[in-house]
C-alpha cells in the first residue's frame, strides 16, 4: 500500500483522469463515498479532463437505482439497518455494469429517487474506449463488476461534522461500513478530505 501524496484541490481530478485516461477499453469505475464528500460532484469534476484527453464518458448516479420505495423504507425512514441497502446492486449490476461490456449500452436511470417514479430512460450507446462512472453511497462490498474503485474517505469526527442535520441517523450506517467492508483499504484509489481544501490521495 502507498503512502498519502498531497494533491492541490484545483489539480485533484485531473490528476486522477490522467492514469485512468491511459487505460484501455470500457472502463467501469466506482466513485464511493458518503454525501458529505460529493461524491457525484466529484465524479462530474473527472469528465471534462477524460474527455480532453479523448475518453467518451458516462456518468451515473447510483441513486436513480435504489429500490422501489416501498421496499426501501418499509422499516421507516431513518431506519438505520435498511439505509445500506437501499441500493438495487442487482438492477445497477444488470443495466449498467454488465451491459457496458456485453452489449455496449448502459441505463442511464432506472428511477427518480425523489419521485420514486420510473424515469423511462432508453439504453444509450457505449462507444468501445468509454469510461463508465457510477457515483454514490455503499458502491463497494458487494461484488459489483467495477474495473477500478475510488473511496472518498473523511474521519468519523468530520463526517459527523459536515453532515447535515436532518441525515445525522445515517452515520451509524457508514461507521458500520468502515468497519464491515473497509472501503479505506479495499479500494484501489483513496481520497482523503477531512479537509477538502487539502486533499490527499492513496494508490492501494
Amino acid at each position: 500500500m502507498s503512502s498519502w501524496a498531497p494533491v492541490a484541490a484545483d489539480e485533484l481530478a485531473d490528476r486522477i483522469a490522467a492514469p485512468l485516461a491511459e487505460l484501455d477499453g470500457v472502463l467501469r469505475v466506482a466513485v464511493d463515498g458518503p454525501p458529505c464528500t460529493d461524491p457525484h460532484q466529484f465524479a462530474a469534476a473527472l469528465c471534462p479532463p477524460l474527455q480532453l484527453r479523448g475518453r467518451p464518458v458516462a456518468h451515473v448516479v447510483a441513486e436513480s437505482f435504489w429500490h422501489d420505495a416501498s421496499l426501501r423504507l418499509e422499516h421507516g425512514r431513518e431506519d438505520v439497518e435498511s439505509y445500506r441497502s437501499w441500493l438495487d446492486a442487482d438492477a445497477l449490476r444488470r443495466e449498467v455494469l454488465d451491459a457496458a461490456v456485453e452489449q455496449s449500452l448502459y441505463l442511464p436511470s432506472l428511477r427518480d429517487p425523489d419521485t420514486n417514479r420510473s424515469t423511462r430512460e432508453p439504453p444509450r450507446a457505449l462507444p468501445p474506449s468509454a469510461i463508465l462512472i457510477v457515483s454514490g453511497t455503499f458502491l463497494l462490498g458487494r461484488a459489483l463488476p467495477f474495473d477500478l474503485t475510488m473511496h472518498l474517505t473523511q474521519s468519523p469526527l468530520t463526517r459527523a461534522r459536515r453532515t447535515a442535520a436532518d441525515d445525522a441517523w445515517t452515520l451509524p450506517a457508514f461507521d458500520e461500513y468502515d468497519r464491515d467492508v473497509r472501503p479505506a483499504e479495499v479500494a484501489d484509489l483513496v481520497i482523503k478530505l477531512d479537509d477538502p481544501r487539502h486533499p490527499a490521495v492513496r494508490w492501494t
